[in-house]
């Protein structure tokens, strides 16, 4: 049977029977008490009532949003206390500044609700949220996470579904759809992209003048010029990368026509064996040879001490992010590097980068969803993220202000040309957080410039790994 277009499965009227009505759990107090109604005449009939816990029953049913099998029913508060989470900084005060202006705006629009704000520190989010899904009295309602966290928070059941949230965001529509798919699982959004950081080629102007070399245009230019740097100041290294940077390798596998790994019905399958992602690494690798990044130094490197070689004045180049630059134009060479996209396989390309940054998203057991749902969109809407940029340098995630200031901030055009040109991302799987953990992806290379392996042999392996991980999910 239908009833205002929803079935009503098992309604049977018989005397001296139960009377045994389900409802669509969308469907409204209001129609069940009509439908109630409605049949009243035949349950009189038969001489049978309708119990006032089988009607409390039913409305409540109807009422419930919703829900899975294991998802609790949370009733939903108007006002109390918002609680939120955000990563502390080593400069904490810029951003705790613009944070402390979106909850004065945010209280003085819900006078019923205070913000509580609590910053967290990042070395430890993982075992502070687990501990949080487990407990949710002790959850907060609103959580700043990365992007790479993301997968694995939701599979833990510890994130809302902001699919509908979003929709309903007039801003959203001018969000960078790649930057907004970081938030994706299964079609469902289960956050809001507060900020991105990408890479791009930093260099050193005075040594490439000095040398007669030009700002490289292409992969293939860039070890040609890093190998010149070497070859004439053997002090120097041509371009400081490591075996353990990954953010600044998957540029090369990228824009070789590689990948890490690809969806495969429900699960992945890695890609790192490809012909072309082995060209990728291959390209990578030959940065961290003798003759330009000697092993014995290199190797280890990760991003941040790839940087840091840079920013001491004993690398002509390195891959480093927006998020660097402070650093590097407030060290001694402040006035003597530049910054460019990292660029693609030809001339005038830019290679695919790693969208990393940080997304705001709201606990599942909050019992005030529509409230936080508020405060995120006003925190991550474009006038806070505006702000943030000027306060912290953190890039927005909307089109329309990226151009913004990449218009009035000479420095960040590159990061900016960089995330217009299209940025790529890991595998959205709680299987990376594994893959991740056991350094499968830095191994891979790590094993292959200290001679341990060759190409084949070490994506091979990495591969199969990969691939066991995504399989047990």
């Amino acid at each position: 049977m239908n009833f205002a277009g929803q079935n009503i499965t098992n309604f049977a009227i018989h005397e001296h029977q139960t009377v045994r009505i389900v409802l669509g759990n969308t469907v409204s107090g209001d129609r069940v008490l009509s439908f109630v109604k409605s049949f009243n005449g035949e349950l009189m009939r038969l001489g049978l009532s309708v119990a006032t816990a089988v009607l409390a029953a039913l409305v409540l049913t109807s009422c419930a949003p919703p829900t899975t099998n294991t998802a609790p029913i949370v009733k939903q508060e108007k006002s109390g206390t918002l609680r939120v989470w955000l990563f502390s900084e080593v400069n904490q005060d810029p951003k705790a500044a613009v944070v402390d202006q979106a909850v004065k705006e945010f209280e003085t629009d819900h006078k019923d609700v205070k913000v509580d704000i609590q910053y967290i520190p990042v070395d430890t989010r993982a075992e502070k949220f687990k501990a949080a899904f487990n407990d949710p009295a002790s959850a907060p309602d609103v959580a700043e996470f990365g992007n790479t966290d993301l997968a694995g928070y939701v599979a833990s059941g510890g994130l809302a579904d902001l699919t509908a949230d979003i929709k309903s965001w007039d801003s959203s529509k001018d969000l960078d759809k790649k930057i907004l798919a970081t938030t994706e699982i299964k079609g469902k959004n289960y956050g809001v992209p507060w900020f991105v950081g990408v890479r791009a080629l930093y260099y050193r102007t005075d040594i490439l003048r000095q040398l007669n070399l030009k700002v490289p245009k292409t992969l293939d230019q860039i070890e040609t010029v890093a190998r010149a740097v070497h070859s004439a100041q053997p002090t120097m290294l041509g371009i400081s990368v490591g075996g353990a940077a990954q953010f600044s390798a998957m540029p090369y596998l990228w824009a070789n026509g590689g990948n890490i790994a690809k969806k495969k019905g429900s699960t992945f399958v890695s890609g790192l064996d490809s012909i072309a992602s082995r060209a990728g690494i291959t390209a990578y690798t030959n940065l961290i040879k003798d003759d330009i990044c000697p092993p014995q130094t290199c190797a280890e490197f990760g991003g941040n001490a790839s940087v840091q070689q840079f920013i001491a004045g004993k690398s002509a180049m390195t891959i480093g992010g927006d998020f660097n630059y402070q650093a590097v134009a407030a060290s001694a060479i402040k006035d003597s590097f530049a910054v460019v996209p990292v660029p693609g396989k030809t001339a005038g390309s830019i290679a695919p980068a790693f969208a990393g940054g940080n997304h705001l998203g709201i606990f599942s057991s909050s019992k005030r969803h529509m409230l936080a749902a508020d405060f995120v969109k006003l925190l991550a809407d474009k006038k806070y993220q505006q702000k943030m940029f000027d306060a912290m340098g953190n890039l927005p995630t909307f089109n329309d202000v990226q151009k913004s200031v990449a218009k009035k901030n000479r420095q960040v055009a590159p990061f900016i040309a960089t995330i217009t040109a299209g940025t790529d991302f890991v595998p959205v799987t709680e299987a990376w957080s594994t893959i991740d953990a056991q350094k499968v992806f830095t191994n891979m290379y790590q094993k292959i410039v200290t001679g341990k392996a060759d190409v084949n042999t070490a994506s091979k392996e990495a591969t199969d790994t990969m691939n066991q991980a995504f399989a047990s999910q």
